[in-house]
């Protein structure tokens, strides 16, 4: 009985082992650690990242020098509206904005739209609730207080509500927007922030240059 254990073992740890040799060809695929990434779906949502854009600004350097922000060359309808609210932004926190770039330093802004396949995969949720009774949920948060962990009990409906609130609805976008901000001098970066968003694929255009081309016939005197 007791070889017949041993022999089990043995073949299980053989054939754990040959799923992961020491050498191989090439390097594996694995994943990244789940994290969220907002999705931009409104005008609002921009004035939010430009919030936070400024806030990043105001708190990531000493330099009390004015600012002046620097429009991207790209004009899409993202960029223009983006460095108003930032200009907005700024001056709501207290900085000094200068119409000139004299005497100032530049914030500059660069968005660039990516697209990645749309077969990626669908995850929707990362965790479940907890059903107390029938139709009766716990909801756990915590707190960042010496309360630890406040829970309720709200009724199935509302709960699948609230665990679903903070997911965006639909597929995963597979269009993104990268922003980039910078603050700077002659000389060097006093400030250099890149952030991450999702965009809804059918609101891409507004990321984008307009590459449409009109052609204009000329009829020439007979």
């Amino acid at each position: 009985m007791k070889t017949s254990r041993l022999n089990t073992v043995l073949l299980i740890a053989t054939f754990s082992g040959a799923c992961a040799t020491p050498f191989s060809e090439a390097p594996l695929a694995t994943n990244f650690p789940t994290t969220l990434q907002a999705k931009v779906q409104t005008a609002g949502h921009w004035n939010v990242i430009a919030k936070d854009v400024a806030t990043q600004i105001t708190k990531g350097y000493s330099d009390n020098r004015p600012l002046f922000v620097r429009e991207a060359a790209t004009k899409t309808a993202f960029d223009h509206a983006f460095a108003n609210q930032l200009i907005s932004a700024l001056v709501e926190q207290g900085r000094t904005v200068s119409k000139s770039a004299t005497g100032a330093l530049v914030v500059e802004i660069e968005t660039q739209s990516v697209s990645f396949t749309a077969s990626r995969p669908q995850y929707r949720y990362a965790g479940a609730a907890t059903m107390l009774a029938a139709g009766i949920w716990t909801l756990a948060a915590v707190e960042a207080t010496t309360a630890g962990v406040a829970t309720a009990a709200v009724a199935g409906a509302d709960a699948h509500s609230w665990f679903k609130s903070e997911f965006a609805s639909g597929l995963t976008p597979s269009t993104e927007i990268i922003v980039t901000t910078s603050v700077s001098d002659d000389s060097r970066f006093l400030m250099h922030g890149t952030n991450v968003y999702y965009v809804a694929d059918a609101d891409r255009s507004l990321y984008e240059t307009s590459t449409s081309l009109q052609t204009i016939r000329v009829r020439g005197d007979n």
